[in-house]
């Protein structure tokens, strides 16, 4: 299987703090990975090194199957690639309907034309449905956004980033303030999300991360400190040293 991701020998300085330092990092097509590590990490940076937020001073970061350069575009073209981001704070449109929200992120043509007089048709409104079966909110499709609990407000966040048809899903903390079963839900969404797309979950809840069962990469100091399943890495002793030891 070929990298869809590959971030290689990068670093970027701010106001003289290191924030990544020489990271390498890989992520096949089609792959579910968490992204643990103590607070200053570089978790974030990554995201926005990935998502053409922040330029590194040095490295490569190379997309999809003709390895273009993702350091090349900016921030929209790199979403019109295929890179979805997610925050942890939901920012849905809470006066329309989850069906409206869903409807708004599909992938169409944006132009100003094509927005002002799109009406959708009965493929868009399948699609949505498919959609909010997929995330668990089939019997909310009518309600309006602000009326939902903070966990459905993610999935529905889940819901429309996944409207866009990205490549890759990047999500911060998504377990963040959840219920049990609502968490439960979530790693169920992520993991089934991953079968046709790369997803990169970074998180600090261990029981989340062991739920969801894949590869896992340590961050520590803006580079990649170990790597490999939850088990593998929480047994090595540096990562028990600088994250787990505290």
């Amino acid at each position: 299987m070929s990298n869809l991701l590959e971030v290689s020998g990068v670093s970027v300085t701010f106001d003289g703090f290191r924030a990544i330092n020489n990271l390498s990092f890989q992520i096949g097509s089609a792959e579910l990975r968490a992204i643990i590590g103590p607070n200053g990490a570089g978790k974030t940076t990554f995201m926005d090194i990935v998502t053409g937020k922040t330029k590194p001073d040095e490295g490569r970061v190379l997309w999809g199957e003709k390895s273009v350069s993702l350091l090349k575009m900016n921030e929209a073209k790199i979403a019109q690639a295929g890179v979805g981001r997610k925050f942890q704070k939901p920012t849905v449109f809470e006066d329309q309907s989850v069906q409206e929200n869903l409807l708004m992120a599909l992938k169409k043509p944006r132009g100003w034309l094509a927005v002002l007089g799109y009406r959708a048709n009965s493929e868009d409104l399948d699609k949505v449905a498919q959609l909010a079966d997929e995330i668990g909110l089939k019997d909310a499709l009518s309600r309006k956004s602000g009326e939902l609990s903070h966990g459905q407000k993610q999935w529905l966040e889940i819901g429309m980033l996944l409207a866009q048809e990205p490549q890759l899903l990047l999500v911060d903390e998504p377990a963040a303030g959840m219920t049990l079963a609502e968490r439960e839900h979530t790693t169920d969404i992520l993991v089934e999300a991953a079968k046709t797309r790369a997803v990169v979950v970074v998180e600090h809840d261990m029981e989340f991360v062991r739920r969801l069962n894949c590869k896992v990469t340590v961050l520590h100091e803006g580079s990649v400190l170990a790597e490999g399943s939850l088990d593998h890495v929480t047994s090595n002793q540096d990562v028990i040293d600088v994250y787990l030891g505290r």
